[in-house]
């Protein structure tokens, strides 16, 4: 009798165990449940496979983690899940939706630095932009460099303008990281590449003077011509009388009106007043700007005015100068 009923216990068991084995096998081929076609799941710092197990279930994704465990550790996979939010889309298998989380594709949020934004301007934008890290709020210049690793640096056109992609919760620091070591591969390369002659006698330089190219301009066929007045003019040992250096000079006491006064002020970055290059750059300069200043076009201006409508009339004499000047700016 005995005998008997472990024999029946036996063969319940094996028959459960085979029904489990059976579900278990479905689980690993049917699609995960989705009500929509993608969905966004994020896997915390630190968190352990039965938490992303018990997320999946409570969003309904598969009924039982249990299944999804044992599918992790058959596979390997239990210590190999990366942090970071993953898009999952309809159709992926329990294997599918690991693999995502293995992988480490993990979305990534666009932050774009703008041509000609000066860096306040980044660093407002970083903050800004809500998916990064507020690491660099009520910071100071010397501050912020100083965790960059480049304590004393002025931080002005140091950082490339471009649009980068970061994980959600990226320090605003590893923003400006790779924006700065981006700018520093840039300039490298096109300074190697650089015209024969130029006045210019470091990439600082060439950075700066891209820096006044960019603020002048945002025409892409006259930076090589704005370049080229200024190059003359350095050669020629005249000032670069740029508006846009006095303009970054007066910091927050402008108020959108240049004056009379203003271009006489004794300041660092007056170039109506110091000789040759101010000494930082005045704004994020792009590859076009910094290639512009590092290949000016030939020819004979040594002025230029705006027209009013983005471009600018060029006069190789102060009389032609005047004359456009009477024309565009005077009269308008």
């Amino acid at each position: 009798m005995i005998v008997r009923v472990l024999l029946l216990l036996l063969l319940g068991l094996g028959t459960l165990a085979g029904g489990v084995w059976l579900d278990y096998q479905r689980f690993t081929a049917t699609p995960v449940r989705m009500a929509e076609p993608t969905m966004v799941v994020a896997v915390e710092r630190g968190s352990g496979l039965r938490q992303v197990a018990a997320t999946l279930t409570a969003r309904g994704l598969i009924r039982h983690p249990y299944y999804l465990l044992l599918l992790a550790y058959q596979r390997g996979d239990g210590a190999r899940l990366k942090a970071g939010e993953f898009e999952l889309t309809r159709g992926l298998s329990p294997g599918e939706v690991l693999d995502r989380f293995v992988s480490g594709r993990v979305i990534q949020y666009p932050i774009v630095l703008v041509e000609g934004w000066t860096f306040r301007q980044a660093v407002a934008a970083i903050l800004a932009n809500g998916r990064f890290g507020t690491d660099l709020a009520d910071r100071s210049d010397e501050s912020l460099m100083a965790a960059l690793g480049h304590p004393g640096e002025h931080p002005e056109g140091r950082f490339f303008p471009d649009t980068y992609n970061f994980p959600r919760h990226t320090t605003g620091l590893e923003v400006l990281r790779r924006a700065y070591g981006r700018m520093e591969a840039v300039l490298a390369q096109e300074w190697q590449e650089r015209a024969a002659g130029l006045p210019l006698k470091s990439p600082d330089e060439a950075l700066i003077l891209a820096s006044i190219i960019e603020k002048e301009t945002g025409l892409a066929a006259e930076r090589p011509q704005i370049a080229g007045v200024f190059v003359r003019r350095l050669r020629a040992g005249m000032r670069l009388q740029t508006d846009p250096t006095v303009i970054y000079g007066m910091g927050a006491r402008f108020d959108g009106n240049l004056r009379r006064a203003d271009l006489r002020e004794a300041t660092p970055y007056n170039t109506y007043v110091i000789a040759g290059l101010p000494p930082t750059p005045i704004a994020l300069p792009g590859r076009a700007a910094i290639n512009a200043a590092l290949h000016p076009a030939d020819g004979d201006s040594l002025y230029f005015v705006a027209r009013g409508d983005g471009g600018h009339v060029f006069s190789a004499t102060l009389e032609g100068h005047n004359r456009a000047v009477s024309e565009f700016q005077l009269h308008k």
